[in-house]
């Protein structure tokens, strides 16, 4: 299997809960390796133009509204099956149906507040990576 690169948001709700320091160390207990990491505030154009992929959806104001709400932290990680393996260590994006063990049945407090974001593929991916770090 070659080795991959994802890109992974740990969101404002977590960041403000202060679980970030957890949140990472599971990323390096699973195995990943974390080739860059920033904290930001997000814009709201910003925000808009990283979830432009959902502007037509109803809760797109909401997800917006949320993202730039505080602070949150930006990563690209690496390994072998990057992008399955982080999801997979997120959970399902409703908390209560994800497994245990996971992110998100740790730590989120809702399906809009699901602690971390995570690329869905990896043309996603390479996509979100170029978004927040340009030499990625």
């Amino acid at each position: 299997m070659a080795i991959e690169r994802t890109f992974a948001m740990i969101k404002p709700d977590a960041v403000q809960n202060g679980l970030t320091g957890k949140i990472i160390d599971m990323i390096e207990q699973n195995g990943f390796t974390i080739l860059r990491m920033q904290k930001l505030k997000m814009a709201t154009e910003h925000a808009q133009s990283f979830y432009a992929v959902h502007k037509q959806r109803p809760f797109f104001g909401e997800l917006v509204e949320f993202i730039t709400s505080g602070p949150v932290v930006v990563m690209a990680l690496e390994k072998e099956n990057a992008v399955a393996d982080w999801r997979k260590l997120m959970g399902a994006t409703n908390p209560a149906e994800a497994e245990n063990g996971t992110v998100r049945k740790l730590y989120a407090e809702s399906i809009g507040k699901n602690a971390v974001h995570g690329s869905d593929a990896q043309d996603t991916a390479r996509q979100e990576l170029a978004f927040f770090f340009y030499d990625l």
